[in-house]
């Protein structure tokens, strides 16, 4: 790991790293006094930074976890934030990263813009995993509970959030998936994903959708997911939630105003 700067946000105590993983930009932030939760987020150019986030409007989701978290007696939770590898030179590089690989090349049909070959999800979280968790985890002297980790995302992000805790059920309890972009697969991706999900019982999982824009194409497939988790005894109210958020759409500012919620389904009963 190698570290390229730090910088203060706003309305945030303390300082956030910035730091490359081989190439990999993270930025991560823990509060002071340490903290016993951790968060991993997608997108991390739209975690912290307006500088780097999408038309400068971020989640805010390290300030709101510090309004959150203090109502249950807590520090707030360490954020760690993964940028995509999208660029001029590899255009693509988001969606190599966050489409849910073994799905895709064992079958489901979805837009074909690069050769399958190219899929690098699996490569992505295993870097997340085993190399940046620890890695950050050792700086901040931090034990890494994973009944107190969580891994979020939106669109994209939410696919690949679904595919993490699958991947890697003893690290991840808890999968907080913002506008999962089921349009890509429809159906189909909505079983291989729901299907690689660890059973019920030590996990929780947390979607949501809105109704405007793109998560209004979203209806069908989330109402079938929903009825999937469902029949497969995941336990609506308990460790499942699924929300519809009218009046939002599929951006930041959309994520920021509700991500609050997920954050509260996180942490009760993991404090």
């Amino acid at each position: 790991m190698e570290i390229i700067e730090r910088y203060q946000v706003r309305g945030l105590s303390g300082t956030v790293s910035r730091a490359s993983f081989s190439g990999r930009r993270v930025d991560y932030w823990a509060p002071q006094g340490g903290a016993s939760h951790l968060l991993v987020a997608h997108d991390g150019q739209n975690i912290f930074d307006r500088r780097t986030a999408t038309r400068m409007r971020t989640w805010k989701l390290a300030q709101t976890a510090s309004r959150v978290f203090p109502t249950y007696g807590l520090n707030p939770p360490a954020i760690i934030a993964i940028y995509h590898s999208g660029s001029k030179a590899d255009p693509h590089g988001r969606i190599k990263d966050l489409t849910p690989q073994d799905p895709y090349q064992a079958g489901i049909e979805g837009p074909q813009l690069f050769p399958l070959e190219e899929l690098r999800g699996n490569t992505y979280h295993e870097l997340i995993a085993q190399e940046i968790i620890p890695t950050i985890a050792d700086v901040l002297s931090m034990a890494v509970d994973p009944e107190k980790t969580a891994m979020l995302g939106a669109s994209m992000g939410g696919l690949t959030t679904l595919y993490g805790i699958s991947r890697y059920p003893e690290l991840y309890k808890t999968a907080l998936a913002f506008s999962p972009h089921w349009t890509i697969g429809g159906n189909p991706l909505v079983d291989a994903l729901l299907a690689g999900l660890p059973k019920p019982g030590n996990h929780k999982i947390w979607m949501s959708r809105g109704t405007k824009g793109l998560d209004r194409q979203y209806e069908p497939f989330q109402d079938y997911a929903d009825e999937q988790m469902a029949l497969t005894g995941w336990r609506l109210g308990s460790n499942f939630a699924s929300h519809i958020y009218p009046r939002t759409g599929h951006n930041e500012p959309s994520w920021a105003r509700y991500v609050d919620q997920a954050l509260k389904f996180w942490v009760e009963g993991s404090a």
